[in-house]
């Protein structure tokens, strides 16, 4: 049986929300670290760096979420179904 693999590269897997929670667990993680006086300037400037880059992906994940859930409600006759989310096409719209 194969698992799922959070850390694996994007594209092999349609499920985000692994890779979600691990996001959110490192970035929990860094701000531990970052609220510890004990670290350097250089050390704390690579992990903040690092904090920004996964809130951006954060952000990013919940936005598109924030998409389908839109697209589950606009559904008509009251009929849910979900499909796939692409701001790309709701920013022609």
């Amino acid at each position: 049986m194969a698992t799922v693999n959070p850390s694996s590269p994007k594209g092999q897997g349609t499920e985000k929300k692994p890779d979600f929670e691990f996001a959110l667990a490192r970035l929990e993680e860094i701000v531990g670290k970052l609220e510890n006086a004990n670290l350097s300037l250089d050390d704390a400037m690579k992990l903040f760096e690092e904090g920004v880059r996964l809130s951006r992906d954060c952000q990013k994940y919940l936005e598109q979420a924030e998409g389908k859930v839109e697209i589950l409600l606009k559904k008509a006759g009251g009929e849910m179904a979900a499909e796939p989310f692409d701001p790309e096409a709701e920013e022609n719209s």
